[in-house]
């Protein structure tokens, strides 16, 4: 019987961890999340992840666009 990680899965852990260099980068919610889906959607979900980057980068755009990004 083969043991699943449902805490860090393979799409997680091949090379660094995903979660590892968003915290390194000191990354904000949104722009975790777009590394997030963009790091996992060939081993995971496909177009789907790619959406939900697309989602997140556009939130990020829109922030960044009002102020809430320029620092």
């Amino acid at each position: 019987m083969t043991h699943t990680d449902n805490i860090n899965p393979e799409h997680y852990t091949q090379g660094i961890e995903c979660i590892d260099y968003i915290t390194s980068k000191n990354m904000s919610f949104l722009e975790g999340n777009v590394v997030k889906y963009v790091t996992r959607y060939r081993m995971k979900n496909g177009l789907e992840d790619l959406i939900k980057a697309q989602w997140y980068l556009t939130r990020l755009i829109e922030d960044f666009k009002k102020g809430a990004g320029n620092e």
